[in-house]
C-alpha cells in the first residue's frame, strides 16, 4: 500500500529514543523528510545519522526543551525555512515521573503541565495555521493508554495526559475543515528505556526484579506481551498518511489490548 507520505515534511519530537525514534524512523522508511528534536544534541544528531543511513531521508536534527515556546517555535521556523512546508507534526515528551498524590508537590505539577501539556500547545501553536492555509496537515499528539484507564503510581501522567486528549478533540473539531486531522495515540507498556526504568522502580518497591515487573504488566494485556516500539510506529505512520483521510479526533490505544472497557 502507498502512503502517500513521499517527500512530506514531518516534524517529531522528542526522537532520539523510543517511540519518538520508532516514529521518526517509519516515516523516513515512507520516503518523508524529517525535523527531529530532542533535549541531547549528541543523542539527536546520532539518530538522524542512523535514520539518514538506513533510508537516506533528509532530515534536519535539532537540540532543544520542548516545554520553552520560543525554542519549539524557533524549530518549527527552521523546519519551514529548510523544508518551506510541515505537513505532519508529531509531539512527544518523556513522561512524569512515577508518584502517587501524596509524593507530588506544586512544582510537580507545574513542570508536568509543561512537559505534556503545554509543549503541545506550543507545537500546535506553531504548526497549524501553515497546515489549515495549505489545506492539509496530520497534527498527532503521544500520550498514554492512561488517558483510557488510569495506571497505579502516574497520577501525574493519568491527569495531564486526559487534558492533551481533550486538547486533541477539540483541535479536531476547529480543524476538520481545512483537512487538518488531529489525532492523539496511546502506548500501552512498550520496549522503551523509560518501561525499563519504571519497572525498575516497581521492583524496588515491591521486592521483585525487573523481569518480573514486566512481566506483571504484560500479564495485564490481551496479547501477554508488551509491545514493540516499531509497532506502534506503524500506526502513527498509518494515521499520518493519505489512507487515514476520514479519521480524525481519535485517541486511539496502542496498548495490546491493556485497555478493559468497550469503547478503549
Amino acid at each position: 500500500m502507498d502512503l502517500g507520505l513521499k517527500n512530506k515534511v514531518a516534524i517529531v519530537a522528542a526522537a532520539s529514543s523510543g517511540l519518538g525514534r520508532a516514529v521518526a524512523l517509519g516515516l523516513a522508511r515512507e520516503g518523508a523528510k524529517l525535523a527531529i528534536c530532542s533535549r541531547d544534541k549528541t543523542r539527536i544528531q546520532k539518530a538522524a545519522d542512523a535514520i539518514r543511513s538506513e533510508t537516506g531521508a533528509e532530515i534536519l536534527a535539532s537540540a532543544l526543551d520542548v516545554g520553552e515556546e520560543a525554542e519549539v517555535r524557533q524549530f518549527a521556523e527552521e523546519c519551514q525555512s529548510r523544508f518551506d512546508r510541515i505537513d505532519i507534526c508529531v509531539t512527544n515528551a518523556g513522561g512524569p515521573p512515577s508518584k502517587t498524590f501524596a509524593e507530588t508537590s506544586i512544582d510537580d505539577w507545574e513542570s508536568a503541565v509543561r512537559l505534556n501539556l503545554a509543549s503541545t500547545v506550543f507545537f500546535a501553536h506553531a504548526v497549524l495555521p501553515g497546515m489549515r492555509a495549505r489545506k492539509w496537515g496530520r497534527f498527532i499528539t503521544v500520550t498514554s493508554a492512561s488517558v483510557k484507564q488510569p495506571l497505579d503510581g502516574l497520577i501525574l501522567s493519568n491527569s495531564v495526559r486526559c487534558a492533551v486528549a481533550g486538547l486533541v478533540k477539540s483541535l479536531s473539531n476547529e480543524c476538520g475543515p481545512d483537512n487538518v486531522l488531529v489525532h492523539n495515540v496511546c502506548p500501552g507498556f512498550t520496549a522503551t528505556d523509560r518501561l525499563l526504568t519504571l519497572a525498575g522502580k516497581l521492583a524496588e518497591k515491591d521486592g521483585i526484579t525487573r523481569e518480573a515487573a514486566i512481566e506483571r504488566w504484560a500479564a495485564q494485556t490481551a496479547l501477554r506481551r508488551v509491545g514493540r516500539p516499531e509497532e506502534f510506529a506503524d500506526a502513527v505512520v498509518f494515521l499520518a498518511s493519505e489512507r487515514a483521510s476520514y479519521l480524525t479526533g481519535s485517541s486511539l490505544a496502542i496498548d495490546g489490548g491493556l485497555v478493559k472497557s468497550t469503547f478503549g
